[in-house]
C-alpha cells in the first residue's frame, strides 16, 4: 500500500488537513496518509527539517513526504519533489530540503512544472497532492518536472568550532512538547573534539558536566531516594536522534515548566560546550 505523510504547520483548527486528506484520498482511495506532525511553528523550516529528518526513514522505500511549511510559490520559493533514499519529498525550495539531506546526497531534484496548475494560496492541496498521488501511482518525476540544480542552502545554524577546540558554540533548534530544548551539537561532533578532556555545558547561567545517554541516566539507583538527583533536576544526554538536548528530568511544561523555561532557552539560543 502506498504511503503518503504530511507535515505542515496548519495545525487543528482548519480545514486545511481535512482538505489535503480527502482529496488524497479521492485520487488514491486505498493510500495510507500519515501525519507525521501539524504541530510546526509558523514558517519554522529549521523545526520542520529537524522533525521530518529524524522521521522520515522510519518509512518504507517509496513512501511519498508532503511538506506544508512556507509553500506558497514564488521566483526564489519554487515547488520541488526531491528522491532521497529511494523516498520522495515534496517541498517549496526555501532551504528546508538542505537541512533534511545535509548528511545525504539527493539521488533526483526536480523542479514542479505541471501544465495548467493556477497560482493558489493553498499550493499544498492542488500542487503538492497531484504530485504525491502520481508519485504514489508509481508515476515518473520527468512527467511532473525538470532537473533542478539551485536548491536554497541553509547553513546559519551549524554549530561552531572556537577557542582552538576547545568550545563547540551550538543553537537550540527546536523545543518539544515536554519543553526539552535540542540543540545543533550532535554526539559525533562532540566525541570528534572531546579527546577525553572533562567539559561543561553551558546554557545562560547554567553549568552542566555530564552528557547522559538516557533520561533517567541522572539518577543514582543506588541511592536511597532522598540523596538521589531526580524530578525537577537539569540534565543533557544525547537524544535518540544523536543531538545534544537539555531537559528538566520528568517535568511539565503545562504545569511547573520545562527546560525551555526554567533554563531560560528559547529558539536560536545560544549553548556552549567547553572542554576543560
Amino acid at each position: 500500500m502506498a504511503i503518503i505523510t504530511l507535515t505542515t504547520d496548519f495545525g487543528h483548527k482548519d480545514h486545511f488537513v481535512g482538505a489535503i486528506k480527502g482529496t488524497i484520498l479521492n485520487n488514491l482511495p486505498e493510500v495510507n496518509v500519515v501525519d507525521i506532525s501539524h504541530e510546526i511553528s509558523p514558517f519554522n523550516i529549521q523545526e520542520c527539517a529537524y522533525i521530518l529528518k529524524n522521521a522520515y526513514r522510519a518509512f518504507p522505500a517509496g513512501t511519498v513526504h508532503i511538506v506544508g511549511v512556507d509553500s506558497e510559490l514564488s521566483p526564489e520559493n519554487q515547488h520541488i519533489v526531491v528522491q532521497v533514499e529511494d523516498q520522495f519529498i515534496i517541498s517549496a525550495n526555501n532551504g528546508v530540503i538542505s537541512l533534511i539531506t545535509s548528511e545525504t546526497i539527493p539521488e533526483k531534484v526536480m523542479e514542479i512544472d505541471i501544465p495548467n496548475i493556477n497560482p493558489s494560496s493553498f499550493p499544498v492541496l492542488n500542487v503538492f497532492v497531484e504530485v504525491a498521488c502520481h508519485i504514489a501511482r508509481g508515476g515518473k518525476l520527468e512527467v511532473i518536472g525538470k532537473p533542478f540544480n539551485q536548491l536554497k542552502e541553509l547553513r546559519e545554524f551549524e554549530p561552531r568550532i572556537t577557542n582552538e577546540g576547545k568550545s563547540i558554540v551550538g543553537n537550540v533548534i527546536y523545543i518539544d512538547n515536554y519543553g526539552n530544548v535540542i540543540t545543533n551539537i550532535q554526539r559525533s561532533l562532540f566525541e570528534a573534539y572531546r579527546n577525553g578532556r572533562e567539559f561543561e555545558v553551558i546554557a545562560r547561567t547554567n553549568k552542566i558536566k555530564n552528557i547522559h545517554n538516557s533520561y533517567n541516566g541522572i539518577v543514582n539507583f543506588n541511592l536511597e531516594r532522598g540523596q538521589r538527583r531526580g524530578p525537577g533536576d537539569a540534565l543533557a544526554l544525547f537524544n535518540s536522534a544523536g543531538y545534544v538536548e537539555l531537559a528538566i528530568y520528568k517535568s511539565d511544561l503545562k504545569t511547573v515548566g520545562g527546560a525551555s523555561s526554567l533554563l531560560g532557552l528559547g529558539y536560536r539560543d545560544t549553548v556552549t560546550i567547553n572542554f576543560l
